[in-house]
């Protein structure tokens, strides 16, 4: 009987450093992975069906599920996807508002995978500073929308209501105080020598390889690919606004480290010209068959009343067509494509989510490596499985 030279070993679903209901099958020479298979379908929730049983504006709350740690980025994907398929035009205050809490989420979400990813490879303090951090954004977002991991702010034509009084005094204090905090984060890593050790060198991932697995956000930019869908095909007025796209050179763990520290830098600088440029005027556009009323007229006008429950419980008839709308969110490139038949729901909704083509190229990075370096190649590429097994 011929002698078995590698062993076949499950990492996950419950895996606390596969960040989700992720199974990876490992196949191993002593330390050394031969062969790595994700196994997805453990979270699978069917969203995209669920989608073609509700109105358009049902579907938002269904969004927020997809990244839990980035729904605004969600939310916005969505309504601009809808809103295309319609030809609305959106107040530019409303679209300045929108960027700046999806900037917000941005660095939210980026704080989650700096503390979770550190934390896989040994080191404890970062998380506590990230949360400390996150939660002054979603004391923000809780300010504005009402909720804190899934806000549903967004709407279909605009936003539901404006920014409260004491809103964007609360951004001014978290732009004025972030710089000091990232500080303090490389401070802490960047010339640590062993999160050096766990990370330069480990899951390379050259350019060729990024593009042909069609990776996306930092995972691609870490690769020396310069591609960002803010800057390629501009949304929501991000023409308007003065920002870099960093970029990497090795393509490996430590370089996709930077590019999200950057990342959030670049973010903040954002959000600050969105506080210093908010301009007055409306935040839902003049479309009185898709847009829902204001509470106030609700309250007080039988005809935006009748108006609020027609389109609250029939929806509103779209053209008939097909539309894609792509954003940049947290993760890379994330895409809403809806099929109408004319009706109130999507004939078809089918989203691009930037973590299930992320991690088509785990295989191609942890191959030939330690099984060490899976935990830090995980982190590297920040999934979340509820865009995966949508």
């Amino acid at each position: 009987m011929a002698e078995q030279k590698t062993m076949t070993i499950n990492m996950g679903p419950q895996h606390p450093a596969t960040h989700g209901v992720l199974r990876i099958v490992l196949e191993l020479d002593g330390e050394i992975i031969r062969k790595a298979t994700p196994v997805l379908g453990h979270l699978h929730r069917g969203i995209e069906k669920l989608a073609e049983a509700k109105t358009y504006h049902q579907c938002i709350p269904l969004t927020d599920r997809m990244d839990y740690v980035n729904a605004m980025g969600h939310n916005l994907g969505y309504v601009l996807a809808v809103e295309k398929l319609l030809g609305v035009e959106i107040p530019v205050r409303a679209q300045y508002v929108r960027v700046m809490l999806a900037e917000l989420q941005r660095i939210a979400s980026h704080l989650i995978w700096l503390g979770t990813h550190v934390l896989d490879l040994g080191a404890t303090t970062p998380i506590m500073y990230c949360f400390r951090e996150r939660e002054a954004i979603l004391r923000i977002f809780e300010e504005v929308a009402g909720g804190r991991i899934t806000p549903t702010y967004f709407r279909i034509g605009g936003l539901p209501r404006d920014l409260p009084d004491g809103a964007v005094d609360l951004v001014r204090d978290f732009v004025k105080d972030f710089p000091r905090r990232i500080d303090d984060y490389e401070a802490l890593l960047t010339q640590n020598v062993i999160f050096q050790r766990r990370t330069k060198g480990v899951g390379v991932l050259s350019a060729e390889d990024a593009i042909n697995f069609s990776v996306t956000g930092p995972t691609l930019r870490g690769s020396g690919v310069s591609y960002d869908v803010r800057k390629a095909t501009p949304y929501s007025r991000y023409e308007d606004f003065d920002f870099e796209v960093p970029v990497g050179e090795k393509g490996d763990v430590f370089d996709r480290y930077l590019v999200r520290m950057e990342e959030m830098r670049q973010s903040r600088r954002i959000v600050e010209q969105v506080v210093e440029n908010l301009p007055e005027g409306p935040i839902k556009a003049d479309a009185p068959q898709v847009v829902l009323p204001d509470k106030e007229d609700v309250e007080t006008r039988i005809d935006a009343l009748i108006r609020h429950f027609k389109i609250g419980f029939e929806g509103f008839q779209t053209p008939v067509g097909e539309v894609f709308q792509s954003v940049e969110a947290s993760k890379g490139e994330l895409g809403y494509y809806i099929v109408s038949d004319g009706g109130n729901k999507p004939f078809r909704l089918r989203v691009r989510a930037p973590s299930f083509a992320n991690l088509s190229a785990l295989p191609k990075m942890i191959e030939g490596q330690m099984i060490a370096d899976v935990i830090a190649t995980i982190g590297s590429i920040d999934i979340v499985l509820g865009e995966i097994d949508r």
